[in-house]
């Protein structure tokens, strides 16, 4: 099994179904994401740290990227959003199910809002994940 820790920018595998931007600066991002890479399926995937600039391919920028939550899948289409969750979902043993569901109409739309209700508490958040994690 291949993780991407928080400092490494590498993406893992290449051939992988599913490219996973995340932002590696972020504590409650980073926990979140070992948890992903920790589930059936969670191998299979790239996980790429947007937080320090790369290229990351066509239509995505490291600012996009460290803004909202990005996924790609191996035809190049990109994902964004509660999409992108839902994207991710669908490759994950056990969580396939809520991908399905929420992958469709309306309930895709309705966990975008979920997702963009959420963004400006991401910040409070993410400090006080980093108090409880000693600064982690």
């Amino acid at each position: 099994m291949s993780f991407v820790s928080p400092t490494t920018h590498a993406l893992v595998p290449d051939h992988a179904p599913l490219r996973v931007y995340f932002d590696g600066s972020c504590p409650l991002c980073r926990r979140e994401i070992a948890y992903y890479q920790q589930r059936p399926g969670g191998d299979r995937l790239s996980w790429v740290d947007v937080s320090a600039p790369a290229d990351l391919g066509p239509g995505l920028s490291c600012t996009a990227a460290m803004a909202r939550f990005h996924v790609r899948d191996a035809a190049g289409q990109l994902f964004e959003g509660g999409a992108a969750f839902a994207r991710l979902w669908r490759e994950l043993q056990g969580w396939r199910w809520l991908g399905q569901l929420f992958g469709r109409p309306p309930m895709r739309w309705a966990l975008d809002l979920a997702y963009r209700a959420f963004l400006p508490l991401r910040p409070r958040l993410q400090r006080w994940v980093s108090r409880r994690l000693g600064g982690v």
